[in-house]
């Protein structure tokens, strides 16, 4: 946990779900820039009363700062929003001071002050100034924060195209402001997501299936290197098994699973909005019929029964925003060892300098190496 404090207040902030281990903190010099901005007295307060939304706020600084204006959030994120949920109530604030919207719900008809925080993805912040812009009007207060390494010619050149003229700020402790203006005669097109694309015939079962790709999933535009070397070499069982393709992504590795056995219950999760549909209507284009399978966006395996599965598929990001660390893969390990039945079996890809080996042997007291190259490695572990 830790402390910011800023011109709207001083708050007690943590990540989602809360690591000990984990050095990083809940905000930015991003986000302090942003909200000095918005008070600062040389350039005039940003008028808050109408509708302020807050767009890609990553762990509810951002919105827990500004809970008094009752803003709107709108994140992809399971785990932001159950981080802005916890600091809002370790501040004492009301829990009900925020709407909490995902990235496919509707955004508000109309808004006043609109807050982005510039995500890693710029296809995915293509994809939500696309879905915002009918909501701006030429008083709209249009600002973007994010660190100098975020913020590219490109990222510039989209606000400009979405919404109009764009400018930036100089450059403060690392962190960037951009400043847009609307313009209501800008000719409205839609987002070119999601985005589809034919699986090669060197993938196994879903060899020619189509995947479907919402804005901001890893590797949106083809095949990321690693799953397409764990299709080659996931397990086969037969009979009613229970499989979960935990952090599914567009759901590839969940449909090889339901396809190679037509009897299993594939259980695709991730803490994206916009992955659990991408997965779901992969999975709908390319399942046989009668396939069965549920679709829950949420912290890992934590709604699942302990015990109730037979195998977990998992490639794990190594990403948390720009920073690397393995802590999600850590918590996805331990999660897929309670829900598994004794006997049940993790199998797990990624590259090879990450170690995960020596996690999966520290969680689950063994690990086997299945395959590997000189990139990749898949490793098994089991349940006792």
């Amino acid at each position: 946990m830790n402390r910011l404090t800023t011109s709207q207040g001083t708050f007690e902030l943590a990540r989602f779900p809360e690591h000990p281990s984990d050095p990083f903190r809940a905000w930015d010099a991003a986000d302090e820039y942003l909200l000095r901005q918005l008070t600062d007295p040389e350039t005039g307060p940003v008028d808050l009363t109408g509708t302020v939304a807050v767009v890609g706020d990553r762990w509810g600084a951002l919105a827990t700062a500004l809970a008094a204006h009752r803003p709107v959030q709108i994140s992809d994120s399971y785990l932001a929003r159950r981080a802005t949920q916890a600091n809002l109530d370790r501040n004492g604030l009301d829990p009900d001071a925020v709407t909490l919207l995902s990235s496919r719900d509707t955004p508000p008809d109309r808004i006043d002050v609109l807050l982005v925080r510039v995500p890693k993805s710029l296809a995915f912040l293509e994809d939500q100034l696309h879905r915002i812009a009918p909501a701006l009007h030429a008083g709209t207060v249009v600002i973007g924060t994010g660190m100098v390494k975020e913020i590219h010619t490109s990222t510039l050149k989209l606000f400009e195209r979405i919404v109009g003229p764009t400018r930036t700020s100089l450059a403060v402790r690392k962190a960037r402001l951009i400043f847009s203006t609307p313009d209501p005669e800008l000719t409205r097109t839609p987002s070119p997501w999601p985005y589809r694309y034919e699986l090669s015939g060197d993938v196994g079962p879903v060899a020619g299936r189509t995947a479907v790709n919402h804005a901001g999933i890893f590797c949106a535009e083809r095949l990321d290197v690693g799953t397409r070397f764990f299709l080659r070499h996931l397990p086969t069982r037969g009979g009613s098994v229970k499989v979960a393709d935990l952090g599914c992504g567009n759901g590839v590795l969940g449909l090889s699973a339901a396809l190679a056995n037509p009897d299993a219950h594939v259980t695709f999760v991730d803490e994206s909005y916009g992955a659990v549909a991408s997965a779901e209507e992969t999975f709908r284009l390319g399942a046989p019929e009668g396939a069965k399978a549920d679709f829950l966006v949420g912290d890992g395996l934590a709604d699942l029964a302990p015990g109730s599965l037979d195998l977990v598929l998992n490639n794990p990001p190594f990403h948390s925003h720009m920073a690397t660390t393995d802590a999600t893969a850590r918590t996805m390990f331990v999660s897929a060892r309670t829900a598994l039945r004794q006997g049940g079996e993790l199998w797990v890809v990624g590259n090879r300098h990450l170690s995960y080996h020596t996690h999966l042997r520290r969680i689950f007291g063994n690990c086997t190496t299945v395959a590997g190259d000189p990139k990749f490695v898949v490793l098994r572990a089991v349940k006792r």
